[in-house]
């Protein structure tokens, strides 16, 4: 697995696995000044204030997107969602499966990966990062 790409203005830093991604653009919908899929950096989180980029970065359906305080260093949203008890389940019109809350992916190697945000589940068998959803049904 890819290592997260980092990007910080200094009091927060948002992590992006591109694996995860499976472009809803979202991100880029809620936050377009930050978010620039044309540019390199594509994240420029120098665009926007802290709290406006952690509540579009909280929107993100498929986990790829979070973000940590600086000042803290602990990925926000983890443990809310540890001790969260209920689990969601959305289906997306011609799109995933949406699961919110925490749980166990058990992957046929034997290998077992947390999940505890949002984690979009292919439906269509399309995808490259099987079990999850990388937006492979949009071509």
């Amino acid at each position: 697995m890819a290592k997260a790409k980092e990007y910080s203005n200094g009091e927060v830093t948002v992590t992006w696995k591109p694996e995860f991604c499976i472009h809803s653009a979202k991100c880029v919908g809620n936050l377009p000044e930050v978010f620039k899929t044309t540019e390199k950096p594509w994240i420029q989180v120098d665009n926007s204030n802290t709290n406006d980029i952690i509540k579009t970065v909280k929107k993100c359906p498929s986990g790829a997107l979070n973000y940590y305080m600086n000042a803290t260093g602990n990925v926000e949203g983890a443990e809310e969602n540890k001790n969260n008890i209920t689990t969601k389940i959305e289906v997306m019109e011609n799109g995933p499966l949406m699961v919110y809350g925490a749980l166990s992916v058990y992957h046929l190697d034997g290998s077992e990966q947390q999940k505890n945000k949002i984690t979009a589940f292919c439906r269509c068998g399309k995808t490259g990062n099987t079990p999850f959803c990388d937006g492979s049904h949009k071509k």
